[in-house]
């Protein structure tokens, strides 16, 4: 099995921090004015022609690139219906190319992404919007009820939208680090389900190990859709749905969740040396 450690990446102390650098910072303002879903006919015409060569070059070449290998996609189909509604998408985040690997299990649903601010604010943001993404604000109530309520205006329409509940990308980890409870709130508040998926590696053929230096090889793992129990109380019912959401990612990552020896569900510790 690829093991991580033979490669080293400066993974921060706390489990939902980032160490990419972003560069650019095109000063931006994620603010309560900010539209965090862009529905204007502009944008949409934009995101229309972008959605072509997207398509037809870079989902085909995520795949090639990554070595990609989609599993479970029965578990979409025999739901169609339930999932017709739009849903909320969940999954470790492990490479910077994961959400295209996403993309290619669900084009042409119109699908979104949950996305660290810089990103947005950096040299590739007009990309990240392209595909879908929306920005985490930080600054201030009014802007994340802004984007809330963009988020759920989404899923309304019967659109997807992913959430990395680990906060933050780590390239080739291998635990699945705690989640934050965003996704028990989205989910109990909107009454949509949650379809876990988990990316798991596996060993580069010598071609590829040599000639590309490839770490690994991606297999992208789709379990079956949960839904948040509304006999619990409101929170409990959003605890008990990140419970189950962090046990599915674990199994489907290989991972026995009632072995784990990874730490807490939730973001409380935050330490990666509890690991």
């Amino acid at each position: 099995m690829f093991d991580p450690k033979t490669k080293k990446y400066p993974y921060p102390e706390l489990t939902d921090r980032h160490y990419l650098v972003v560069k650019k910072n095109r000063g931006i303002v994620f603010d309560a004015d900010y539209p965090y879903v862009d529905r204007s006919r502009a944008f949409r015409f934009k995101q229309t022609l972008f959605r072509i060569p997207l398509r037809l070059i870079v989902l085909p070449l995520t795949r090639i690139r990554l070595g990609l290998r989609i599993k479970g996609k029965k578990n979409l189909r025999k739901n169609r219906e339930l999932l017709s509604g739009g849903a909320i998408t969940c999954s470790n985040h492990v490479h910077l190319w994961d959400y295209l690997a996403i993309l290619n299990v669900f084009d042409p649903k119109k699908t979104h992404v949950i996305v660290w601010a810089p990103n947005v604010n950096g040299e590739s943001g007009n990309l990240v919007r392209m595909v879908g993404g929306i920005p985490v604000p930080e600054s201030g109530v009014a802007a994340t009820k802004a984007e809330l309520a963009a988020i759920e205006g989404a899923l309304g329409r019967g659109e997807f939208v992913q959430l990395y509940a680990e906060g933050s990308m780590w390239e080739y980890y291998c635990p699945i680090r705690p989640f934050k409870r965003g996704i028990g709130y989205l989910a109990a508040k909107t009454g949509k389900p949650v379809i876990p998926m988990a990316f798991s590696y596996r060993e580069p053929g010598w071609i590829r190990k040599h000639f590309f230096r490839q770490i690994a090889l991606f297999n992208l793992n789709i379990g079956e859709p949960l839904m948040a129990d509304e006999s619990l109380e409101p929170k409990e019912r959003e605890t008990d749905l990140v419970i189950r959401a962090h046990r599915a990612v674990c199994k489907l990552a290989g991972i026995d969740p009632d072995k784990n020896i990874y730490g807490p569900v939730f973001n409380n510790t935050r330490r990666v040396d509890y690991y």
